[in-house]
């Protein structure tokens, strides 16, 4: 059934990959969570040949070819990365089936040629100073920091999934609790979430969110983690440097197709770590910070 099944789907492939308007996403497309690893890629094409585990309750494990609508993964997806997104099947659309919400990660592969893998650009350069306002309505600075260690992330309150935003903010706010009962480490250490939602994210909203992630405590406490939202080209200035891309679902515009970032900043505001992707947790994060906070 499973073979079946891919015929169908590369021949119906093969056909609707020429059509050149964007596609419609209809109420009863299914969606699966994928995990594989990219054997090749076709840039001008925009798919890529995946080797993927099996998709329960649809598709066993196999490689085949995904088109992918998100712009921002060819400058990343090279052949040995690992990538997880989300398979949408559409019967009724041109191409019935592509991939969608990507991350990546680079693995190994023994059995074939690896990528080189650097160490990101922004190790050891200084973070252009910006100016946002907090989840309080307080406009404050990176400078202000300046003495401590920041952890910084990009969210926006609305992302609905489980391994994006909501992981995000679930590692911060994790590492906020434990940070707070660290009398050691407190006043050391600083966790910053921004959102590159403006429109909707408001200073009000995003305290709103943050109390939740903390449990909903009677007296909420944003010592250590902050939330914060400033103009779209503040937010973009940031975003650039640290090579986050974000971009306004053009199926949905209340959702973003967005890369994870996450980043580490020493306190002369220099560029200590940067976490890959979501494979981390809130330990990972805190044994960091700490690791460059007891320099």
């Amino acid at each position: 059934m499973y073979k079946v099944l891919f015929l169908i789907l590369a021949a119906l492939f093969a056909f609707g990959c020429q059509a050149e308007e964007p596609q419609k996403t209809s109420e009863t497309a299914k969606r699966y969570p994928l995990t594989g690893k990219v054997i090749s890629v076709d840039k001008s094409a925009k798919t890529a040949r995946i080797e993927h585990e099996e998709i329960v309750g649809f598709m066993e494990k196999m490689t085949m070819d995904f088109p992918i609508r998100e712009d921002w993964v060819w400058e990343d997806l090279v052949p040995g990365t690992i990538v997880y997104g989300e398979l949408v099947v559409d019967s009724t659309a041109k191409d019935p089936y592509w991939l969608e919400k990507i991350s990546i990660s680079a693995a190994p592969n023994p059995g074939m040629p690896q990528p080189e893998i650097k160490e990101p650009e922004q190790i050891g350069k200084e973070v252009p100073n910006f100016t946002l306002t907090d989840q309080d309505g307080k406009r404050f600075s990176l400078r202000d920091y300046k003495g401590k260690v920041l952890a910084v992330t990009f969210i926006y309150r609305e992302c609905p999934l489980p391994e994006f935003c909501i992981k995000m903010s679930r590692n911060f706010s994790d590492a906020a609790l434990k940070l707070n009962a660290d009398a050691e480490n407190k006043d050391k250490i600083r966790l910053l979430s921004i959102s590159f939602d403006p429109a909707r994210d408001t200073p009000a909203k995003l305290r709103e969110y943050g109390i939740g992630y903390l449990g909903n405590p009677e007296k909420p406490d944003f010592t250590v983690w902050q939330l914060a939202v400033g103009p779209d080209a503040e937010v973009r200035k940031i975003a650039d440097f640290f090579g986050l891309k974000y971009e306004v679902d053009e199926q949905d515009k209340a959702q973003f197709n967005h890369s994870l970032v996450t980043a580490v900043i020493d306190r002369e505001g220099k560029v200590a770590k940067m976490l890959p992707s979501n494979r981390w947790s809130a330990d990972d994060l805190l044994r960091e910070v700490k690791a460059v906070a007891n320099k």
